[in-house]
C-alpha cells in the first residue's frame, strides 16, 4: 500500500511539473478547488524553510521509527498499520522531492471565497490521513489488542 501511494504521489508531481506552468493557477471548481504548481522549501506552511537537510534528517528518523517500531506502534490493529504505512509513504514522497528537486512540489489548492488553504500534495494528504486514522484508532481503541484473544479487565 505504501508503495502504491508513493508512486501516485510521484506520478502526480511529475505530471504537474511537466504540464503546469510554475506559479500558475488552473481553476477546477470555481471558488473551491484549483490546481497550482508551487514549491515549498520547508515543511507544512513553510516551517523551517531553507533547512531542507534538517527536514530530511527529521523525516528519515521518523521513517526509521515507523519501520523499527511498526508492531509496537500499531499494537496489531490493522487500521494503525495502514495509518503508519500512509505516513511512511508520505514521508518518502516528500523526501524524494527534497533530495532530487531541492523543494517539495505542491499543487492541490482548496479555498472558500478569499480564504485559501495552503497548497499541498498527495504525500501531505497521506501523512494527514494517516495521522488522523492513527489518532481516531487510539481514541476508540486505547487498550492493546492481545494476540491470544484475552481481554484486559482493568
Amino acid at each position: 500500500m505504501a508503495v502504491v501511494f508513493y508512486l501516485i504521489d510521484q506520478l502526480t508531481k511529475e505530471v504537474i511539473v511537466r504540464n503546469v506552468p510554475y506559479h500558475s493557477v488552473q481553476v477546477v471548481i470555481p471558488d473551491f478547488f484549483n490546481i497550482t504548481y508551487i514549491t515549498n522549501p520547508g515543511a507544512a506552511w513553510g516551517v523551517l524553510a531553507g533547512k531542507g537537510w534538517l527536514l530530511l534528517l527529521i523525516s528519515i528518523a521518523a521513517l526509521a521509527g515507523i519501520i523499527l517500531f511498526l508492531r509496537r506502534l500499531s499494537e496489531n490493529y490493522p487500521e494503525r498499520i495502514y495509518a503508519l504505512l500512509l505516513i511512511a509513504s508520505g514521508i518518502v514522497g516528500n523526501c524524494t522531492d527534497r533530495i532530487f528537486r531541492g523543494e517539495v512540489v505542491d499543487f492541490l489548492q482548496f479555498h472558500v471565497g478569499r480564504f485559501y488553504w495552503p497548497s499541498f500534495n498527495v504525500a501531505d494528504s497521506c501523512i494527514t490521513c494517516g495521522v488522523a486514522v492513527f489518532i481516531i484508532s487510539t481514541v476508540f481503541r486505547p487498550e492493546k489488542k492481545h494476540s491470544s484473544g484475552a481481554q484486559n479487565t482493568n
